[in-house]
């Protein structure tokens, strides 16, 4: 048997491959599915099979754009009713020479969500790994509020039975797989362990030691953020996505043209870091970090107009081309040919936002025309602290919520390290805000420099 899991960075995306005697299958492909195929090849071997154990949030699956090119058949649960693919049910079986995949229905997360039981029948009967999607994770569990509000609580409930009737009755060697790891925005706090068993889960992972009411109870109360995109994820996943055959080119655009595309409603999206944005940029550009691209061009982004990127030197354009097609943004366009320096060079108008140390803002902290905005997400400002006096608003939510932010003083925006920070002085200033200033270093640096944080 062949086993191989393919990571998605930044989403913290999970894939999995297995392969016997030449058949391979593949379990929740990403978009850019090239991966798949050429481990195929590899092994001299074709793919057959793809399983979905569940319709993604977060991400737009590839099964569909998998299935082009080698034909394989798509199998996902039956309590939904998918544009495409077979249905599948508890207890069906498929093979790939000696290995066995057995279907278990473990809704919760979604309600047609499916675990992949695995066993290599040239070894074994016993079961040597299962395949949880979002119902399990290393020392997390799935999320139960995608439904609704109405619905977590059944939810909950259909999640604690799958967990305790299905999942965790298996032997404690059973190696965990599921979809996704650390920094997905399907957990909580999922752990950064590489891989995980039954076992290691049922003696550390506190949310299985719960009884059934203080389960549900905990996740009926448990706050998570939902970026707007997955609405567009759940309806392209249920549907089947459109399939893009390759990446998309990106046109080397001149400063000239950006600036005639912005007044025509184009997405200019900065991808630099928060030093070089706050020293020069667009006007009208949000600057959202490579780094944070999956994480926050869904609350942001429309799927509609042109998505331009602006970097300093357009190094690895074609790696973060790919952060938007597993969003689903085929509306990414084009980039700012000769970078950043192009726009100055051609005498354009120059945005800037200010930029702040610890020592500066402490200098102002009890300056009545100063306000401050947390953008960081409530656990971690419930968790660590807070800057005396400072304004919650998560960075993700800030376009719904302007008016709560007095255009009339100075607003010095901040999170824990300074990328987010930036990111909100970005949509600030796009929505008129003149006097906007980061916090370099953030909650972080405010610490490091000997100031206090406040607890409730």
């Amino acid at each position: 048997m062949f086993f191989e899991k393919v990571k998605s960075d930044i989403l913290a995306h999970n894939s999995y491959v297995v392969e016997a005697d030449g058949e391979m299958a593949v379990i929740d492909p990403r978009r850019d599915c090239l991966v798949y195929t050429t481990l195929a090849e590899a092994r001299g071997a074709n793919v057959t099979k793809i399983f979905e154990t569940h319709k993604n949030e977060d991400y737009v699956s590839g099964s569909r754009e998998l299935a082009r090119p080698t034909r394989a058949e798509i199998f996902h649960g039956a309590q939904e009713d998918f544009g495409f693919g077979t249905d599948v049910r508890e207890g069906e079986t498929f093979n790939l020479g000696p290995i066995e995949l057995e279907v278990l229905e473990t809704p919760g997360h979604t309600k047609e969500s499916i675990s992949l039981l695995l066993r290599d029948r040239s070894i074994s009967s016993d079961p040597l790994m299962i395949f949880t999607g979002d119902a399990l994770f290393a020392g997390e569990v799935g999320r139960t509020d995608l439904a609704g509000e109405g619905e977590r609580p059944r939810m909950s409930e259909m999640l604690y039975t799958s967990l305790h009737e299905k999942i965790l009755p298996l032997d404690d060697g059973v190696i965990v797989c599921p979809a996704h790891g650390a920094g997905s925005v399907c957990g909580g706090n999922i752990s950064d362990r590489e891989y995980t068993t039954i076992g290691f889960e049922v003696a550390t992972n506190p949310l299985l030691a719960m009884e059934k009411e203080e389960f549900i109870e905990y996740k009926v109360n448990e706050h998570l953020y939902e970026p707007p995109y997955f609405t567009k994820m759940r309806e392209l996943n249920k549907m089947g996505p459109p399939l893009i055959y390759n990446l998309p080119h990106l046109q080397a655009t001149s400063a000239r043209e950006i600036r005639s595309l912005a007044g025509q409603g184009a997405q200019i999206i900065d991808i630099r870091s928060p030093t070089g944005f706050a020293g020069g940029h667009i006007p009208g550009s949000i600057n959202i970090w490579r780094d944070g691209l999956p994480l926050f061009m869904g609350y942001f982004l429309n799927y509609r107009d042109p998505i331009i990127l602006i970097d300093d030197f357009n190094l690895g354009l074609g790696h973060v081309a790919r952060h938007f097609v597993r969003l689903g943004y085929d509306n990414i366009a084009g980039y700012l040919a000769g970078g950043f320096a192009d726009w100055f060079e051609q005498g354009e108008q120059i945005g800037k936002t200010g930029i702040w140390s610890p020592g500066d803002l402490a200098e102002h902290l009890d300056d009545p025309s100063i306000y401050i905005l947390d953008a960081r997400d409530i656990n971690n400002r419930e968790e660590t602290g807070y800057i005396k006096g400072s304004h919650h608003i998560y960075v993700g939510h800030l376009e719904k919520h302007l008016d709560e932010i007095p255009k009339d003083k100075r607003i010095v925006a901040h999170c824990d390290v300074g990328f987010k920070g930036s990111l909100a002085a970005s949509i600030l200033q796009r929505h008129g805000f003149r006097d906007v200033i980061n916090l370099l270093g953030g909650t972080i640096a405010w610490e490091a420099a000997n100031y206090p944080l406040t607890k409730d």
